[in-house]
Order: structure tokens, then C-alpha cells, then sequence
């Protein structure tokens, strides 16, 4: 390993010159320049600051730091002009209501599109909560904003393939339109999907169903199925090379990862993920253990999967997609209370259990924050409603949870979960998929034309 020092205002810092190399445009272009820096140990960089690139060596050495909004300032320059993407790519991992505007400014200034475009995102979803502090803008930042469209929450039911000519309503697929508190159909999915025991993710504004069951012995369902918000269409795709059900599906940079599953009613550890650019499948690491529908959610740019031991340990694998690891991040003992749900927000993971004794009318949820390594349980109980919180996701601050009684948010806010609002239910009971798409306006005013309804369009 060569060290390379650099200086940074007054701070010299001693790095790894290949590490810079690597992850660095502005340091691979200077060492293959064949100019005098190029064979130097010791470089100087004008116009940086000293905290900027600290952050910069910390990132590029596996950390993931939280930064203040100075620090923030700093590292979007450093990402700027040392053309680190690992940097920028951490920086859109940290994007939140505190810190969007600042993320949106900087990378604006500096010319990082990608941080950029994103923090837009983030504040378009949150538009009502920011509308002043948005109003202060520029006016071309003000105008990219409202030209992007707003996340909207959408669901559907448990369908399994029938006879063609059968209807069945559980193959419907709606968004909440929030503004008039009304449910609209987008249609149905394709009459061979399964969403009963199927994977479902989200991933560039498109929706991925793969794998699911038909009938009560489970009988396989080997198609996969993808709509694209953007065209309103459906198409085909390969499935995993392991046929399963009860798959669990995550969405993540470009791949779909399929964690365990059942097949023939035995458990499986399967991985696979499919590259959406190749369209291939290829296994991973399989899981530690078998497990059907293992609850995973994304935090901070990184996957999490939980598996439990009957009857008391609910452990917390991070899956490493860079070293295709599962790496045991933490576990907890509540005795005959096991994981349904697990949903990220920030640098927390929030885990749904059954209450005690198996009680499943009450929900209790456990926090681990992965920064500091410590689990909390948010006080109180919460009352899961036929499954609500089993299928939690969050927008911005704001966890959305549904049944057919009503559509119930809760605020995050300093670790607890409190009810906000309330809007009208889902029509299809039992096990529902839900997940947030951008929706054209066209697609829906299209849809609002062809399903017309005073109460819920899609009834």
C-alpha cells in the first residue's frame, strides 16, 4: 500500500494513494497525467475544506457518518470536485426533512445532478411541510420542483390466477388520491400474477411481482410480471432460478434481491438478484437460515433482513451487496413474539411484532438505531387492525398503513410513532401490498375517466 499525504488547509492527511485512485476521477486523472504531482507523496489541495475531505476518507473507508448541515456544505464540495460518486451516493442516503433544502441547494451550486435530482424528490414529497421555506428559493430551483411528480401511495390485494372469466377484485390495483380521500382503480395486474405469497418491490418507478402461490396447496406460480408507472403497461420478465413462494423481494441500485421463500411447503435460504441492465438472475449468499417471508427493508443505502428463532430471538442481518455477505448486524429475545413487519426511516430500523402471548389485534414496535447499535420499544401498544401495520411504508416523516376500515398515518417524530391523520380504508381485506410510484398525470386522469365513483372509484 503507497500513502500519499495530502494537505487540506493546515491538516495533512495520510491516505491510501490507491484507495484515492479508485474511488476519485479528480485523483485517477491526476496520478495518469504524467505531470509532476503524479510521482509526489505529498500533494496540496487549494479551495477544500479540511472537514469536507475528513468526510471524504471516512466514507471511502466503509463509514456511513451522519453530518450536520456545515458538514453537509463541505461534503458536497469535496464530492464536487474530487468527483467521488461513493461520496455523492452516501450523501443521497442521508437525504431528510432537515436536510433536504441544504442537500438541494448545495449540489445545485456545485453541479452534483444526482444529489441534485434527488433531494427534489424528497422535497416534492414533503411539498406541504416546506412550502415556505421552498417559496425562499430561487426561482429555477423552485420551478424544477414543481415540475417533478409527487409520490403517491398505492396498494393491492392478495390476488392468485384464476379462470379467465372470473372477476376477481383482489386483482385491482389503486392509488389513493389524498386530496378527495378516494381510492382509484389503476386497473388489474395480469390474470397468470400472483400477489398471494408473491415478492413485490418498487424499483425506478416500477412495480416487480415475482414468484407467489395458487390455491390452498400452494401450487407454484413461476412468472414475473413488471408495471411500469411511467407507460401504464405491463410486461414479462424471467423468474429466479429457484421456483418459490413467499419470497421476500427487495429493490435496491439497478438489482431485485429474492430472499428465501417456500417451495413443496419447506422453507428455503435461497438468494438471488436480478440485474435489471442484463436481465439475468445469479444466486447469492444464502440466508443463515431458511425462512418464508423474512421482513426486509432498506436503511441509509443499505438492505436488512430479519430472521427469528422460535420461540425468542429476532436477529438483524445486513446484507452486503458489494461482498454478496450476510452479516449479523444484532438480535433481541422477546419471548413468543416474532417480527411480521420491518421498515426503515433515517439511520432506524422499526420492527411490527405480534403483542404477547401471540396476541395479534395489538402490535408492538422495536427500534434499533444503527448508529448507536442500541434497540428501544416505543411505549405503548399499537393496535394492528386485521394487519395494518404489516404492511407500513414511509414517505418522507410519515409512516402509511392500511386496512379496509381506513388508511391510518402516523408521525415519526424523537422515536415514537403518533397517529396524524386518518383517510378512507382499502375494500380488499387480508394481506395487501403497498408501495409508493410517481404517477403520471395523464395516467391518472385517465384512469379517473374510465372508473367514476362519488365515493371509491374502483368500487
Amino acid at each position: 500500500m503507497a500513502n500519499l499525504h495530502v494537505k487540506v488547509e493546515e491538516t495533512v492527511f495520510t491516505t491510501d494513494k490507491e484507495l484515492l485512485v479508485k474511488h476519485s476521477e479528480y485523483f485517477r486523472a491526476l496520478f495518469q497525467s504524467g505531470m509532476r504531482e503524479s510521482s509526489q507523496d505529498e500533494i496540496q489541495l487549494h479551495n477544500l475544506g479540511a472537514m469536507g475531505f475528513l468526510i471524504t476518507l471516512r466514507v471511502l473507508n466503509g463509514e456511513r457518518p451522519l453530518l450536520s448541515c456545515e458538514e453537509i456544505l463541505e461534503a458536497v464540495e469535496c464530492a464536487a470536485f474530487l468527483q467521488v460518486e461513493l461520496l455523492t451516493k452516501h450523501l443521497i442516503n442521508l437525504i431528510d426533512s432537515d436536510n433536504c433544502l441544504v442537500m438541494y441547494e448545495a449540489a445545485a451550486t456545485y453541479g452534483l445532478l444526482n444529489l441534485f435530482h434527488e433531494a427534489a424528490l424528497y422535497i416534492r414529497d414533503i411539498y406541504e411541510l416546506l412550502e415556505k421555506d421552498i417559496q425562499a428559493l430561487p426561482e429555477d430551483l423552485i420551478q424544477y420542483i414543481d415540475s417533478l411528480m409527487p409520490s403517491t401511495y398505492v396498494a393491492v390485494g392478495a390476488h392468485t390466477p384464476t379462470i379467465e372469466f372470473l372477476e376477481d377484485l383482489s386483482r385491482t390495483m389503486c392509488f389513493l388520491n389524498e386530496k378527495d380521500n378516494q381510492w382509484v382503480s389503476l386497473g388489474c395486474i395480469p390474470e397468470n400474477a400472483s400477489t398471494f405469497l408473491a415478492g413485490v418491490t418498487t424499483l425506478n418507478n416500477k412495480i416487480f411481482i415475482v414468484g407467489g402461490a395458487r390455491g390452498a396447496n400452494k401450487q407454484v406460480v413461476d412468472r414475473s410480471f413488471c408495471y411500469d408507472a411511467d407507460n401504464h403497461t405491463w410486461s414479462e420478465f424471467d423468474s429466479p432460478h429457484q421456483p418459490r413462494y413467499e419470497v421476500t423481494l427487495v429493490g435496491h441500485e439497478g438489482y431485485l434481491y429474492a430472499f428465501g421463500g417456500e417451495f413443496e411447503r419447506v422453507p428455503v435460504s435461497y438468494v438471488e438478484r436480478y440485474c435489471l441492465s442484463s436481465q439475468v438472475w445469479t444466486f447469492g449468499k444464502e440466508l443463515p437460515q431458511p425462512m418464508a417471508g423474512p421482513p426486509a427493508a432498506k436503511a441509509m443505502g443499505r438492505i436488512f433482513v430479519s430472521l427469528w428463532k422460535p420461540h425468542d430471538t429476532t436477529m438483524i442481518y445486513e446484507y452486503d451487496t458489494d461482498k454478496d455477505d450476510q452479516v449479523l448486524i444484532s438480535s433481541i429475545k422477546r419471548p413468543r413474539s416474532y417480527g411480521h413487519c420491518m421498515v426503515g426511516h433515517r439511520d432506524n430500523l422499526y420492527i411490527m411484532r405480534n403483542g404477547p402471548s401471540d396476541d395479534f389485534l395489538h402490535c408492538i414496535i422495536e427500534n434499533f438505531n444503527l448508529t448507536t447499535q442500541q434497540w428501544t420499544t416505543l411505549s405503548g401498544q399499537y393496535v394492528n387492525s386485521k394487519g395494518a401495520l404489516f404492511t407500513a411504508v414511509i414517505r418522507g416523516d410519515t409512516v402509511f398503513t392500511l386496512n379496509r376500515m381506513m388508511t391510518l398515518l402516523y408521525k415519526i417524530d424523537a422515536g415514537t410513532w403518533k397517529p396524524i391523520k386518518e383517510k378512507c380504508g382499502f375494500i380488499k381485506s387480508g394481506t395487501l401490498h403497498t408501495f409508493f410510484l410517481r404517477l403520471p398525470m395523464k395516467t391518472k386522469l385517465m384512469v379517473s375517466k374510465l372508473y367514476k365513483s362519488p365515493h371509491q372509484s374502483f368500487l
